[in-house]
C-alpha cells in the first residue's frame, strides 16, 4: 500500500488558538491532516501536514473567529472564579521580579569593606611574609 505524498504548510499563530486549530483541522482537510506548533525563521506558528491543499482564507477566518470565542469563554471563566480580581490587560504584560539599584549595590559594597583594614595590598602582603 502506497502512502500519499504529504504537503507541509506553515501558518502564523496570530489570532489562532492551538486547541481550536487542532479540533477543526481534520474537519476541513480530512482525517490524514495533522497540525503542530512550529517556529519558522523565529516566528511562532503551526505546521500543517496534509495530503491535499492547505486551508483556504475562509477556513482560516473561521478558525480565527472560533479562537476569539474560545479566548472570551476562558476569560469569562477566569473572571467568575475570582470576580473581584480584574483581568490583566494586555495578557502578556511584563511583571517586575527584581530591579537593580545603583545605590543598593554601593551600600552593600561599603558594608562588606567595613570589616577590612584600609592598608594597601602591598602592606598586607608584607605583614604576612614577616609573620612567617
Amino acid at each position: 500500500m502506497a502512502f500519499p505524498l504529504m504537503n507541509k504548510y506553515w501558518i502564523p499563530h496570530l489570532d489562532i488558538h492551538k486547541k481550536v486549530i487542532t479540533q477543526e483541522l481534520q474537519y476541513y482537510l480530512g482525517p490524514d491532516a495533522t497540525v503542530r506548533p512550529y517556529t519558522r525563521e523565529g516566528e511562532d506558528g503551526f505546521l500543517i501536514t496534509t495530503p491535499g491543499e492547505c486551508l483556504t482564507d475562509e477556513q482560516i477566518d473561521d478558525i480565527c473567529l472560533k479562537s476569539k470565542d474560545m479566548w472570551e469563554r476562558q476569560a469569562a471563566a477566569r473572571s467568575q472564579l475570582n470576580p473581584e480580581k480584574p483581568l490583566k490587560r494586555p495578557l502578556h504584560q511584563p511583571v517586575l521580579i527584581s530591579k537593580g539599584s545603583g545605590e543598593g549595590s554601593k551600600r552593600r559594597g561599603k558594608d562588606r569593606r567595613s570589616n577590612i583594614s584600609r592598608r594597601p595590598y602591598d602592606d598586607k602582603k608584607g605583614s604576612e611574609s614577616s609573620r612567617r
